[in-house]
């Protein structure tokens, strides 16, 4: 079976609203609502069809294909920059310590501040794959697929780029994080605050919570244990952006604690090692070439998939049988990263 990735369209609702309804909660980016994606479906394709010089609330979703039977089997998100439509919210853990001569001792004391620390940074995010195929590498071919998307429309996005992991959530739907925090002040449950926030935005954050620090000592045991760790389910995800080169800085997520990995766009593996080159020679079997990652095609035409190829004295090598699938000639422009 063949899988690419490709950008998402607006008649996808139906395999997009399936998906969001697999994801058990805390996908701001997916929420398992019709009318709600079918705005982010819109809104994908007015990105895509966009002239862009600068970055400016771009989103553009992506698709994961089988390439015989059309069937999607996951997504994924970029966000050109946050922090345009509402201010883009963090907790910052930092630290404040205090002495008493008196006493004879100092206390360190972490704490949580509301920070708008991220805003104008690109994000990567709403990456979900259906539970049935997580294996043989299709979650690491949709997550840096992002990457080469990136590389090869470099103008589009801004200098950093951000992923918020998905903090712990518990077999009920709940969070501690939430309970412990952010319930104190909203009166609501963590999933009608979520669900909120995928429809209208963090706006009510600003309006409700307050400004001064958050002694991470005062809050519950539970609230506490879960700062700054991803899900269970997320740690392969997190693992995939630290191979990458995003690293956690101390922000985590305003409603489940979850932490904020970032890296600066250039330093990304992917688009770092990426290159572009004509396709110079096709072969008839793929023996002999090395595994790459692989994309053509700008905006609406994009396509990326993990293929085999090798370099000549005219570009690059492909096997004919994935020219043909991906509609590619001797000439043409193809982005190359190692697999």
């Amino acid at each position: 079976m063949s899988w690419f990735v490709r950008p998402a369209r607006e008649d996808d609702l139906d395999a997009l609203l399936d998906l969001a309804k697999m994801t058990g909660g805390g996908f701001t980016n997916l929420p398992p609502n019709r009318d709600a994606l079918a705005k982010r479906l819109a809104w994908s394709s007015d990105s895509y069809a966009k002239a862009v010089e600068t970055p400016d609330n771009e989103l553009y979703m992506l698709f994961l294909e089988e390439a015989e039977t059309g069937r999607i089997g996951g997504t994924a998100c970029l966000f050109s920059r946050v922090g345009v439509e509402w201010p883009f919210y963090s907790y910052k853990l930092g630290m404040v310590t205090q002495s008493s001569r008196e006493l004879k001792r100092t206390f360190a004391m972490q704490t949580l501040y509301l920070v708008n620390d991220y805003d104008g940074a690109s994000e990567v995010g709403g990456l979900f794959l259906h539970p049935e195929l997580r294996v043989a590498g299709l979650g690491r071919l949709l997550a840096r697929s992002r990457y080469l998307f990136m590389a090869q429309h470099r103008e589009r996005f801004g200098e950093r780029v951000l992923a918020e992991l998905r903090g712990f959530i518990t077999a009920e739907g709940g969070s501690p994080f939430w309970d412990g925090l952010g319930a104190k002040f909203f009166g609501m449950p963590f999933q009608e605050a979520d669900h909120f926030n995928s429809l209208h935005g963090n706006q009510f954050i600003a309006d409700l919570m307050p400004k001064h620090p958050i002694y991470v000592s005062m809050l519950p045991d539970s609230a506490r244990e879960v700062i700054g760790h991803p899900h269970p389910s997320g740690i392969p995800a997190k693992k995939l952006l630290e191979a990458e080169g995003f690293a956690f800085d101390g922000y985590v997520d305003i409603f489940d604690g979850g932490p904020t990995m970032c890296s600066r766009v250039e330093n990304v593996r992917t688009v770092r090692d990426s290159r572009s080159a004509a396709v110079g020679e096709l072969t008839e079997s793929a023996g002999g070439l090395l595994p790459a990652l692989l994309a053509t095609g700008r905006l609406g035409d994009f396509r990326a998939w993990m293929g085999h190829s090798d370099w000549c004295a005219d570009g690059l090598v492909l096997p004919a049988d994935d020219a043909r699938l991906h509609g590619l000639q001797i000439g043409d422009l193809v982005r190359h990263a190692p697999a």
